[in-house]
């Protein structure tokens, strides 16, 4: 079979403004609540963050939805990987939520900003303790000659932390989403699909209907 021959058509459900909250965040926890009743995924937070570099290059990963509410969307990561440099030049950000099974698409445009102190630490000492010993052990994004010396550089982190709880590392931290635009896409037949747009405005958010 060719690629081009792969397809399927979308006919689960309709999105009509009707149905959306008057909030982009409202309506995401309503979406979210109904991905994870569906368990979908065995990660159902999982989320491709897309940023650009110093030179104008994009790039994409997946990482992990930590928490939401009324000011945005946080993940966490170590501050000096090539993500949280990129943020650091450009802070304009854009996320995705793919949850195919319910042909269902959410793209989040917005501003990174810094998390506290407090809150990653709070976040940090929450982790499965090999998970802190590993942010500690791992200089994300730079090169490492083999497997082996990152699984021996773990097991002397294991060492030197073996007593009392492990303090949050200088280098990791966290980001909260600022969301200014969010599109809710729903699939449709015949390719006609039902995009709505949440975009903010001077009081509260604008809605608004986009051709598929």
């Amino acid at each position: 079979m060719k690629l081009e021959d792969i397809r399927r058509d979308y006919t689960l459900a309709g999105l009509s403004r009707e149905q959306m909250a008057d909030d982009p965040m409202t309506q995401f926890e309503d979406w979210f609540k109904q991905a994870l009743a569906a368990e979908l995924t065995a990660d159902p937070t999982a989320m491709s963050l897309a940023t650009v570099d110093a030179d104008g290059q994009p790039s994409q990963r997946i990482v992990l939805l930590k928490n939401y509410d009324d000011q945005g969307f946080v993940f966490y990561t170590n501050l000096q990987s090539h993500k949280a440099q990129d943020i650091a030049g450009n802070n304009k950000v854009s996320l995705h939520f793919a949850w195919t099974p319910l042909e269902r698409q959410i793209i989040v445009y917005g501003e990174a900003e810094k998390l506290s102190v407090a809150e990653a630490t709070r976040y940090f000492l929450s982790r499965p303790r090999e998970s802190q010993i590993a942010a500690w052990t791992s200089q994300q994004s730079q090169k490492v000659g083999s497997r082996k010396l990152l699984e021996q550089a773990f097991e002397q982190m294991k060492h030197k932390f073996q007593q009392g709880d492990i303090p949050l590392p200088s280098f990791w931290g966290g980001y909260r989403v600022r969301p200014t635009k969010v599109e809710f896409w729903q699939g449709r037949g015949s390719r006609l699909h039902d995009r709505l747009m949440y975009s903010q405005a001077a009081e509260g958010w604008q809605l608004d209907r986009l051709q598929p």
